[in-house]
């Protein structure tokens, strides 16, 4: 059964989750976030991070950068336990994966484990895709221009994944909506012209030029 990591800032809700999820046959550590998880020991093996971020404050005050490290670096897929008051920092933070909103439902929520586990577990037959000067290694999960690598955020990367593994094929707004935020997000199809913008000014200058617009459907690579 998969083993999974709970980090949070209230150990007794930990350990409510801990509790729930165990009886569904999985192995669960909880860890108070800050004092425990920045040292957590990088030997332990782990499936997915489930981040309760349901009493953050409006600001947050979650060190995001240690996640996305996380996730970059260890391939962990992270999973929000977020309230209503809460849900927009898991909508608009790249590092999470997927999402569940309070009262959390411990069959839904270890349904969501698994299709985000099986998501990643899907066997790849190359692991460098090559546009131009573009590499993508699917390993490593970086992306290099002239052998120059670039620091793209997750959901960046998995965009640019996509649209590189299908060259010249036309993505819908909603089909990049559907395929990697999935068909139950709240933002809405103006995060896909967020990302595709943001993913342009990285990986484009006046030497190289990669995504294309189709007016009115949405994206290519050329």
């Amino acid at each position: 059964m998969y083993s999974i990591l709970i980090v949070g800032n209230q150990m007794d809700r930990l350990k409510e989750v801990a509790s729930g999820m165990s009886r569904l046959g999985f192995n669960c550590t909880a860890c108070i976030y800050v004092e425990d998880v920045i040292t957590w020991d990088n030997r332990q093996t782990f499936n997915v991070v489930l981040l309760d971020i349901s009493s953050t404050s409006p600001n947050g005050d979650t060190d995001w950068s240690w996640f996305r490290k996380v996730k970059l670096r260890r391939l962990l897929p992270i999973i929000a336990l977020v309230s209503t008051t809460t849900l927009h920092l898991a909508i608009q933070e790249d590092a999470i994966e997927d999402f569940i909103v309070q009262p959390w439902n411990f069959d839904e929520l270890a349904a969501r484990i698994g299709k985000v586990i099986r998501r990643r577990n899907k066997p790849r037959e190359d692991t460098t895709i090559t546009v131009g000067d573009l590499k993508i290694d699917t390993i490593r999960c970086e992306v290099e221009i002239s052998g120059r690598i670039l620091a793209l955020t997750f959901k960046e990367y998995e965009l640019l994944k996509l649209l590189a593994s299908n060259r010249g094929r036309v993505f819908t707004r909603e089909e990049l909506l559907n395929t990697l935020w999935g068909y139950d997000y709240f933002g809405g199809d103006r995060t896909v012209d967020v990302h595709i913008r943001r993913l342009r000014s990285k990986i484009e200058d006046p030497d190289h030029t990669f995504i294309e617009t189709v007016r009115n459907i949405g994206y290519k690579l050329k």
